[in-house]
This record gives structure tokens, sequence and C-alpha cells, in this order.
């Protein structure tokens, strides 16, 4: 394969191969092989990468199926290496996420469906159940939920993989396990004036909380973090 070359003849096979829909039950290992004349240990080593780039599954029994497309798994590994080597490169992916949020904002929210407000609006109940308990528990996967669920009706799996992968790091980096209680409360009004908003189909009302809930930046000390305060996405 040339060093230029940005595919393998196994990712040009799945993205030939017949099925009904994207998600397909796929020969063996040894039928794709033959098929494309390569050796067995060369199509595993393919094989590893449209795994890792979510492309296909292996299971036993079940053998090799290919799976629907997204974006997210590619972007999830790169991101992860990036904020290895750089830290701080979570923060600008934070920002490109947020600058995502808003530009589809409009678009995202006219294709929710009354279905889609009300569990926006149990997220933001069950996120306040949360916060308001005789234990206090922060509600990330809430907070996770109703931005994903906001952007869900976009039909654009480069916008959903972006912001899928952001939640990701956001979880690997450990801000999911901490946060300031007032800031807290903070975010839950915002996110409850964004859900009223859209409800009501005051989409600039909405997009003004979103506004705010990007310029919500507080400085909070995150675990291991040796006291060094980080600024944090919200």
């Amino acid at each position: 394969m040339s060093r230029t070359q940005i595919t393998t003849e196994f990712i040009d096979y799945l993205a030939a191969f017949k099925s009904q829909g994207q998600v397909g039950q796929l020969p063996s290992l040894h039928e794709i092989s033959k098929s494309l004349g390569i050796s067995v240990a060369r199509l595993r080593e393919q094989l590893e990468v449209a795994k890792a780039l979510g492309l296909v599954e292996a299971k036993p029994r079940i053998g090799l199926r290919r799976l629907p497309y997204s974006f997210s798994p590619a972007v999830r590994q790169s991101l992860s290496y990036a904020i290895q080597i750089n830290p701080q490169n979570f923060a600008i992916y934070s920002d490109l996420r947020d600058q995502i949020e808003m530009a589809y904002w409009e678009e995202a929210v006219k294709l929710l469906t009354p279905q889609d407000q009300e569990e926006l609006k149990e997220l933001v109940n069950s996120a306040w159940d949360k916060l308001r308990g005789e234990r206090v528990q922060i509600p990330h996967e809430e907070h996770k939920q109703l931005h994903l669920l906001i952007y869900k009706r976009l039909n654009n799996p480069f916008v959903l993989g972006l912001l899928e992968a952001y939640w990701e790091a956001y979880e690997k980096i450990g801000l999911s396990i901490y946060s300031d209680y007032e800031y807290l409360q903070k975010v839950w009004e915002l996110h409850q004036s964004m859900v009223e908003a859209i409800c009501a189909g005051d989409y600039g009302l909405g997009y003004q909380a979103l506004i705010g809930h990007r310029n919500l930046l507080p400085h909070q000390t995150s675990p291991g973090s040796n006291g060094d305060s980080n600024p944090t996405s919200t």
C-alpha cells in the first residue's frame, strides 16, 4: 500500500459491499482475502484499522459485520492522542464544539419532535432532582444527554461525531466527576431556560441561553490537578 494512500483494500471492500442498508453480515476473512487477493495476515491488520474507526465489529458466533457509519470513533482516537500530548488541546476542542453548537442551533432545534421536547424536560427535572436531593449528585449524564439530544435530528454524521467525541473526552479527563455546586445550579438554570424556549418555539431566546451557557466558564480544580485551577467547558 502506498504511503499516500488514505484507505486500504479492506476499507474499499467495505465501501463497495452490497447489503440491505449500511449494516451487513460480511463473509469470512478467508473469503474476503481470496476476493481481495491479499493474505489473511494482511487482512487482519487492515481489519484492526477498520475496527478502530468503528466501521466493523467482530464477535464470536456472530462473525464480521459492517456497522452504520459514525464519525465519532475516528475523532475520538485522534482527540485522545491530542489531549495526551498536550492537555490544553481539550480547551481548543471545547471551543470548536461550542462554535458547532451555536452554528447549528436553529437548524437543530427546529427538527426536534414533541417527544424530544418532553425528553428534554425530563432530563432537566432529573438533573434538579439530583442537585436538590438529600445526597447531592452531579447530573453529568443528564448534561451529556441534553446536549446530544438537541442536535440528534441533524442529518449530519460529522457534526454528531464531533459532539459525541467531545463528551467522551470530557469524561475521560475527569470533568464529569467534579463540579462546584453553585456553578452547577447556574448551568442548569440556563439549561432549563434553553428547554423552555425550545418548547415555546422561541429559538432566539433559547440561543441567548446557549450563549450564556457557553460564557459560564468557571475555574475549577479537577481531580489530580494538584490544586491548579483550569478553565473547563460547560
